[in-house]
This record gives C-alpha cells, sequence and structure tokens, in this order.
C-alpha cells in the first residue's frame, strides 16, 4: 500500500505506470470509509491494472461550516480497510494546499441547469465545489475509469456533464447503492446517528419503496404529498424535500411519460444529521 500526500509524487508515480501501458481506475472518496466505499474499489480493481482512492475532505463543497468541521477524518483507520481489500491500491491523501494552492476557492461551472436542482436548491454553491475538486484530481490522477456511487445521483449526473463539457479523457462509471441490512442507504454520516436517530433512519427508504410502488398506479403529486405527509406525521426526521424528477434532467415530474425514466430523490434531517437517498422508479 502507496499512501502520496503531494500530486507531483503522485503524478510521477502514476506517469511510469501509464508508460507501461496500465490502466487506472479512480475512487474519489471524503474518506471515513464503509462497505459502500469498498463496493467501488472493487469493482475498480476488477477493470483495471492498478487502483487510485483520493482521501481529502473538500472544503468547497461545505455550505455549512460546522459539517465541515464535524466530518470524520481517519486515514489511518480508511487506509487498514482498504488494505483487507488489496494491498496494490495507491492512496492520495493531500492536505488542503497541495490541492488549491493559495486560494481555497472554488471555480464556477455551468451544469446545464442539472446544478440548480434539488441539493443544487438548499446548498449554495455546493456544485462549484463538487466540480472544482472532481476536476483538479482528474487532472492529478489522469485515470481512465472513475467510480462513483448512485446514491448521489445528482453528483453523478453533474460528473457526467464535467467530464462531456470539458472533454476530460475519463470514462465514468455509476455503481449500485450499498444498503445495510436495514435499507439504509450506506453513508460516512451515518456513524454519527444518535441511537434513536439510527433506529428510525430506515425509514427514509421504507418509505421510498413504498412511494415506488404508489407511483405505478398514482400521479407525481399524489405520491408527493404522500410523502410528505408521512414525514409530518414522524417524531424524528424532518423532511428537506421529496421530488420525483426526470432521471436525465433532473426536473420534476408534472406528468408521467412511458419513453422516460423517473427517479425519486429525498432528503431528511435526523436531528442535524442530514441523509439523502434516492430509488428508480420505473
Amino acid at each position: 500500500m502507496i499512501v502520496f500526500t503531494e500530486k507531483k509524487q503522485i503524478e510521477k508515480h502514476l506517469q511510469g505506470l501509464k508508460d507501461q501501458q496500465f490502466s487506472i481506475g479512480f475512487v474519489p472518496t471524503m474518506g471515513a470509509l464503509h462497505q459502500g466505499h469498498l463496493s467501488l474499489v472493487s469493482e475498480a480493481l476488477q477493470q483495471n491494472n492498478c487502483v487510485v482512492v483520493s482521501i481529502f475532505v473538500n472544503p468547497t463543497q461545505f455550505d455549512n461550516a460546522t459539517d465541515l468541521n464535524n466530518y470524520p477524518r481517519t486515514l489511518t483507520r480508511d487506509t487498514e480497510l482498504l488494505e483487507t481489500v488489496s494491498s496494490q491500491i495507491i492512496i492520495y491523501a493531500p492536505d488542503v494546499s497541495d490541492i488549491y494552492e493559495a486560494e481555497t476557492k472554488a471555480e464556477h461551472f455551468s451544469f446545464d441547469g442539472l446544478e440548480f436542482e434539488m441539493e443544487g436548491r438548499f446548498r449554495d454553491g455546493h456544485f462549484d465545489g463538487v466540480g472544482t475538486i472532481v476536476k483538479r484530481l482528474f487532472e492529478i490522477v489522469k485515470p481512465d475509469h472513475a467510480y462513483f456511487g448512485q446514491k448521489d445521483f445528482q453528483q453523478l449526473a453533474i460528473i457526467k456533464k464535467l467530464v462531456e463539457k470539458h472533454q476530460i479523457p475519463v470514462t465514468i462509471h455509476g455503481c449500485p447503492i450499498q444498503r445495510g441490512t436495514d435499507g439504509l442507504a450506506l453513508s460516512s454520516r451515518n456513524e454519527r446517528l444518535k441511537p434513536d436517530y439510527k433506529i428510525a433512519a430506515p425509514f427514509i427508504y421504507k418509505t421510498l419503496k413504498d412511494a415506488k410502488k404508489q407511483f405505478g398506479t398514482k400521479s407525481a403529486k399524489y405520491v408527493t404529498e404522500w410523502v410528505e405527509n408521512a414525514f409530518s406525521n414522524h417524531d424524528l426526521l424532518q423532511l428537506e424535500y421529496f421530488i420525483i424528477a426526470d432521471e436525465e434532467t433532473l426536473k420534476p415530474v408534472s406528468k408521467k411519460s412511458e419513453t422516460k425514466s423517473y427517479r425519486a430523490f429525498i432528503a431528511v434531517y435526523a436531528d442535524d444529521i442530514r441523509l439523502i437517498d434516492n430509488i428508480a422508479l420505473n
């Protein structure tokens, strides 16, 4: 297991691998790794000669300073966890100055409107931060393939748009959501849930599954109101949004079409922990 902390070091190492015609798979993370991350790494290992995992808590994608400060930083544990998957993984764990140099500031991007839906409405500047860090990591690692989980489906769509608009030579792979035995989507934030909220949180996925059943015969408006009502009666979980959207444009649907694919997106507060999830509807 090799751990690099400076981009000049990892760029030199990876160029040597590229000179040997190695294909490079890349899994960007913010650390606090769990089985969801490891599933992405396993997929990358199956399809590439070598795999790079970045571990970097990116300050420019947080709109809440408290959330940034509280985000877990567990590099030693993360390294040990990756070692259980493969000792050949390359880790890139830079500090902020190595990525941003003199100025920790996000670039501004246009993602053809994808950035203004759902998360974009509630997290000011979030996707500029995402675009900035992903673009910079792609420039450093220069991967052939990169792997992202579908739990952050909007982020996945935006990264695909980033690659398309900036003509970045990398293939993006969206991988299935990994869930616990209780159905809760795996997330680094889950570790911070207080006991009562950890018990309550699987209600999110249960509601998504019920919404999917109803979407077969009911309108999007009916299903949305049903979900909002379900959470209004919940003692612990506070719904921030529930939106049924076109998978391609991410715009909310008003009238269903048999030729389009739809997905339900949800964001919920469990005390001060914000959880997101989604489910394909057809």
